[in-house]
This record gives structure tokens, sequence and C-alpha cells, in this order.
């Protein structure tokens, strides 16, 4: 092996180490429900009448922090494969995370939308559902930023007062979620200024590895965006890609480009159960320069 080959594996794995953090006390207390906090309040629904993403049906939730009244704004976030962002004992159990950083005033009052990919009812007795999931999540056009402020988005904040300001709105996903959440500010930074991925697929499933390349050639004029990436060390080696290798790849582009961004790289491999220990901090992070 090289002595160049041998310094580009090293300056990698350092990288890799430096980017590595550990979640602390406080996250571990952030993401347990405490005395004397209020709860949001969550309301479920079925969309089936996506024109965008035809014949799909998909489950979504709404959280609505007790602290949003009327005639104030609220700022908004958006999750991809909500229902497991959303799930009380799951990886990243969202709504006790934002009732705990809400009271806090460590980010703003936020509303949550919580929507699952699109499945395609079977029709054939027996059947499974088709999963919508990887065309709607991988594919880099601006159909799902559509689908989202087209279609779903008005009916499920229905009656609700949310920020327009791209800057108190953000998008949030894990794995294809992942890159979807990058996709859709990168295509509409008019209406989200803030993502969050958690193991991304930046990968060559439907062109995502593209994005490295196209943030370096937007250098002169950077899209006003802002980006926290997380991936775990032993995350997925397979033909679509090494996702570790490509976030790093993605975050090195946004440096050069000169994007507000953060990279972290924890342990673990491709769950969400870092991204979920480390939520608290990266929330407080994407939505420092909003907070009360």
């Amino acid at each position: 092996m090289s002595h160049l080959r041998l310094f580009l594996i090293f300056s990698i794995c350092a990288v890799m180490l430096m980017g590595a953090t550990d979640a602390t006390s406080s996250d571990q207390a952030d993401r347990e429900a405490q005395p004397g906090v209020p709860h949001g309040k969550i309301t479920t629904g079925v969309f089936s009448e996506s024109r965008i993403f035809p014949g799909t049906r998909r489950d979504y939730s709404v959280y609505v922090p007790a602290q949003h009244v009327a005639d104030m704004p609220a700022c908004l976030m958006v999750f991809m494969d909500g229902s497991g962002y959303a799930k009380a004992d799951g990886a990243f159990r969202v709504p006790i995370v934002f009732d705990n950083l809400i009271d806090q005033k460590a980010m703003p009052v936020t509303i949550a939308v919580f929507v699952n990919p699109g499945t395609i009812p079977a029709t054939n007795p027996g059947a499974k559902d088709r999963s919508n999931r990887s065309f709607e999540y991988d594919s880099l056009s601006d159909r799902y930023a559509r689908f989202l402020l087209e279609e779903l988005l008005p009916v499920a904040l229905q009656g609700l007062n949310v920020s327009t300001d791209p800057k108190q709105r953000a998008a949030c996903g894990i794995s294809s979620g992942g890159i979807c959440a990058f996709t859709v500010a990168w295509q509409r930074p008019d209406q989200f200024g803030k993502v969050l991925s958690h193991i991304g697929s930046f990968t060559n499933i439907r062109g995502g590895s593209l994005y490295p390349g196209l943030v370096r050639k937007s250098k002169a004029a950077p899209k006003p965006i802002k980006v926290y990436l997380q991936d775990g060390k032993d995350d997925l080696n397979n033909l679509f890609g090494n996702w570790p290798l490509a976030n790093e790849d993605l975050a090195a582009a946004l440096r050069f480009a000169g994007y507000e961004h953060q990279f972290v790289m924890t342990e673990g491999g491709h769950s969400g159960t870092f991204g979920g220990e480390q939520l608290p901090t990266a929330l407080r992070w994407l939505w420092s320069d909003q907070a009360p």
C-alpha cells in the first residue's frame, strides 16, 4: 500500500474521530418526560388524496406544543418516516424532547408534522400494500417538496398559525428520509431553511451521490440552508455506496461552499439509536438562531 493511500485513509479516519461525540446526561434527561413540563397535543390523520403521488395513502400526526397561541406564528418541523420519530418509547421521542426544550427556551415554539411514506393499497386478495418510500424519498426532484407544500401541509396545518419564514421551518429524516429532508430544503430553500439528517442515504440509490458536486458548484451563491448531518461509523457499505464516506463527502462539500453546517460521526450503524441520543443537542444547534 502506498504512502499516499495510507495518508488518505488516516486523514479520513481522523476526521471521523474528531466528529464523534457522546450524548450527555443532559441529552438523556431531555429525552424523558420531566415533572412540571407542559405536554403538547398530538392529533392523527390519514391523507389519501394526492395528485402528485396518485393512489397512495399515508398516516400522519401533528404535535402542537402547549405554549402555542393562535396569534403568534409557530415554527415548523416536518419529519419523514414520522411514526418512528413520534413514538414515545422509540429512538427519537420527538414530542418529549420538544416539550422539554421548548419549556427550557432552548428552541422556539415549534409545531411538528410527522408524515409516513406513501403506500399503494393491494388490489388482489392476500397481497401486500406496495411501499412508495424510495420513489418519494430518494429521488432528487422537487416532487416531494411540492407534495408537502401543495397537498399535505395545507391539510395537516389547517387552523394552525405557522410561520412562512424559511429560517423558522425545518425538515428532518432518517436514512432515505434524511436525503429527502435535504432535497426538500435544497429544492425549496424559500420554504425550508433547516435540515436535520440522520444516517442520510447520500449514496447512489436514485442519484443521491451527486449532491456533493452540486453543493460545491453552489459556492458562488450558497443556498440559505442550515444543515446538521449525523452518521454512525459502522453504517452501511454496499452496492449503493458507503454511508459514512458519503456523509463525510457531503459535509466536506458544505464546508467548501460555505454553508452553515455541522457533521457528527457517532458510534453505531444504520439505526436511529445514536441519532436519537444526540437529538436534543442537534435541535439546540439547529434552532440556536431562533431560540427565544
